[in-house]
């Protein structure tokens, strides 16, 4: 209560017409000149208009410019310490633009500066938005402060040097708390139910049209068995028709067959794509085929495969709309211009999630539970008959972890909501190479150390995320400007530093990310570099598990990462030599469907490595509907006896890479994707109660973890004991003697 009391006298002190209501910005609108203002490495002057009264303010009388700018972060800025207050959420809304001459439209930033009450100093990115000289544009964001500063500052920064930057107002207020989006209403929803008409094509080509000036024909001879993919979702189906759609005089890669589905779309509900694809010729190599749903005049995702000779494949994904459309098409698309294209059995259904969740109940009662029966002894006179027993699991042990950040640590909200929650962690950034030598032979290894000591504090396992990273947009400037023979050096240097330090500390290390998506040490260092970091590693540190990494596995969203593509990908690193020993799925997902996740998990299996879900996101504006794509991942990787643990990439409003992903709203409040996934937490803990029979024996079947077990005997002897089920397939025998304790607790034996 006193910081918020300062920080209203601290508006009692600014008022007097000075500021609008709220708003912690002094002199907003420049009415005052530039009370309150400075420039940022710049100068600045207030103006009624300028380029000969062109450029006039858009509210108010008055706008700012920045002049004299030699570096991009130049701009206007103000200090806001004092009115400012920590683990509140802001908005800040600022009108820009830019002016001078021969501008080109730029990128312009609200950034906030803030010195630690530590003296470190740091950069909260607000908002960023391009703007021109042509006219006002609103720059709009929130930000949160997690700890305790001494000093922070607010500022518009982004244009090329020489550009000035004009501000006409600016506006941080404390956000207002939404109300959420209502669930759902999927009453009237018919699952399984297929929204494409005339599927078989029965009816000939009614209902159909064709994208573009190709033609379209029906002809006879494709698969007439569902494609595996939904044999889940739908159950018993009929065999397809055996008829397809075949697609000729292509001359262009997005012309194909199409069907208007405007009126079949219910908002909010997740769809399943499934077919059957095929080219006319694959003599002009590998095809990429896609089910694009056009929403409006977005594209969306249905699914892709890639086709690599006159074989039929299946195709499928899933897509949900959230916003009321004007018009939505399903239409395949994707060979090269001159291919013929040919396609087979599609359809676009609801899928039952409730369905779903019901039966992966089930699969995880079988993979992830273990019988159990305790054996109680008492010495003599002590009456077990008809004792009571009360056994109540205090901890699953299928690890389920976060990344974090060591921004969101100095909020002790977030701290306690991550060590309650999750038992193993992993860094956002703080270990990449990027984050650890920004420049060469500047190290900082600081915030990585003090997130361990986090951990360790709280006997948290931690992931090491990640040694390289293939991508080249994630290479820092100073790595890809080096020779081939002094990147080498830098690359060993990078292992023998990381791995030398902190060794013994990782129990998996995510080795050189997304290998799928990109190639930079490769092209750069040749084949041999991909196994040589593996083998390297494991030389460095041979504790670790290592892992391969990537994304789009899971969901069919991408013909260049499929199961398929990953199992070879992981076949090649072990033919030379490289000890991979697990497979890392991150899950930035869109709109889930079970059995299309579980299919994929399926074919992973085969290689016998731990799966790990190592980033999962889900992002939906409807809380609820997050809260369902959550469930999905979650129970569908908890079910599945090759997945060893779960990874959520974020829990928290604002420190996620996703919007609308969190669990956690900025202010702490738990929303109902928070709620659901304590709920599941909560589902996955084995409670058991009843009495001692004859034998002396209580039997329960329950999930893998640590548990508590009370004893009572008929005389009120209590007694509390521990034990832990460990994996296995034979039923666990726990021994607990009750002969010297009258009290306490004692570690149990396995029979």
């Amino acid at each position: 209560m006193a910081d918020t009391q300062v920080e209203c006298r601290s508006y009692e002190k600014a008022g007097k017409g000075d500021v609008d209501n709220d708003n912690i910005i002094l002199n907003p609108n420049f009415d005052n000149g530039v009370d309150n203002w400075s420039g940022r490495g710049c100068n600045i002057v207030v103006h009624d208009s300028m380029g000969g009264g062109k450029v006039l303010p858009q509210n108010g009388k008055y706008f700012a410019s920045a002049t004299n700018r030699t570096q991009n972060w130049h701009g206007i800025q103000q200090d806001v310490t004092g009115r400012v207050q920590r683990k509140f959420l802001y908005e800040a809304t600022a009108v820009v633009r830019l002016f001078g001459s021969n501008v080109t439209p730029s990128d312009v930033r609200t950034t906030l500066y803030v010195q630690t009450s530590n003296g470190k100093d740091q950069y909260i990115g607000i908002s960023n938005l391009q703007a021109s000289d042509k006219d006002w544009v609103q720059l709009h964001g929130k930000f949160l402060i997690n700890g305790i500063v001494s000093k922070a500052v607010i500022y518009i920064e982004g244009p090329p040097p020489s550009t000035d930057l004009l501000v006409n107002s600016l506006v941080v207020k404390r956000a207002e708390k939404p109300s959420p989006a209502p669930a759902p209403d999927y009453s009237n929803i018919t699952y399984g139910e297929n929204i494409v008409q005339n599927s078989d094509l029965a009816d000939g080509l009614n209902n159909w049209y064709s994208l573009g000036n190709c033609n379209i024909t029906v002809a006879n001879g494709s698969p007439r068995i569902v494609p595996p993919m939904v044999k889940e979702s739908l159950g018993s189906q009929e065999p397809l028709s055996g008829k397809y759609i075949l697609v000729t005089n292509r001359t262009q890669t997005w012309m194909g067959p199409a069907q208007t589905i405007t009126d079949k779309i219910n908002l909010h509900v997740t769809y399943q794509v499934s077919g059957w694809v095929c080219i006319g010729s694959a003599k002009n190599g590998p095809q990429i085929i896609n089910a694009a749903i056009g929403v409006d005049t977005q594209w969306v995702n249905g699914g892709q495969v890639q086709v690599t000779d006159e074989r039929w494949y299946e195709i499928g994904g899933s897509f949900r709309v959230e916003q009321l459309p004007s018009k939505v098409m399903v239409y395949v698309q994707g060979p090269a211009a001159g291919v013929d294209l040919m396609v087979a059995g599609l359809q676009i259904f609801p899928v039952d999630r409730k369905a779903r969740f019901k039966h992966l109940k089930n699969l995880a009662d079988k993979v992830r539970k273990r019988d159990v029966a305790l054996k109680i002894s008492g010495s003599k006179g002590d009456s077990l008959l008809g004792a009571s027993i009360r056994v109540k699991q205090t901890q699953n042990s299928f690890p389920i972890g976060t990344c974090i950040n060591r921004n969101s640590i100095d909020n002790e909200d977030y701290v306690s909501f991550f060590t309650k929650n999750f038992n193993w962690a992993v860094f956002e950034n703080e270990l990449k190479w990027y984050w650890t030598e920004p420049q060469q032979g500047n190290l900082n290894y600081t915030d990585a150390d003090e997130l361990l000591d986090l951990c360790k504090k709280n006997n948290i396992q931690v992931r090491g995320h990640c040694i390289f990273w293939e991508v080249p947009g994630a290479v820092q400037s100073w790595v890809q400007a080096l020779s081939n023979t002094d990147l080498k050096t830098a690359v060993q240097n990078r292992l023998n530093s990381l791995l030398t330090r902190y060794k013994g500390n990782f129990q998996h290390y995510d080795v050189n990310n997304e290998m799928l998506h990109g190639s930079f040490y490769q092209d750069r260092l040749g084949k041999d570099i991909r196994p040589n970091f593996f083998k390297n590693t494991n030389q460095l540190d041979p504790s670790p598990t290592l892992f391969v990494n990537d994304y789009h596995i899971e969901d069919r969203a991408d013909a260049n990462a499929t199961p398929e593509v990953y199992i070879q990908h992981v076949l090649g690193l072990q033919e030379q030599g490289a000890p991979v020993g697990g497979i890392g799925i991150q899950g930035h997902i869109d709109s889930p469907v079970g059995p299309v996740v579980s299919s994929s998990l399926d074919k992973l299996g085969v290689l016998g490595l731990p799966i790990w879900f190592t980033e999962i996101d889900v992002s939906s504006d409807n809380e609820y509907v997050r809260a369902d794509d959550l469930e999905v991942m979650m129970r569908e990787a908890f079910a599945h006896p090759s997945v060893e643990g779960i990874m959520l990439w974020g829990f928290w409003e604002l420190f996620m890479s996703r919007d609308n992903g969190h669990l956690v709203n900025a202010e702490g409040d738990l929303n109902e994707a928070g709620k659901r996934f304590l709920e599941m937490k909560e589902d996955w803990l084995s409670h058991a109660r009843g009495h001692l029979g004859d034998d002396g024996e209580f039997k329960f079947r329950g999930f893998h973890g640590s548990y508590t077990v009370e004893v009572v005997t008929v005389t009120k002897k209590r007694i509390t004991q521990t034990f832990t089920v460990e994996k296995g397939v034979s039923p666990l025998v726990v021994n607990i003697n009750l002969a010297n304790g009258t009290g306490g607790s004692y570690e149990a034996t396995e029979e």
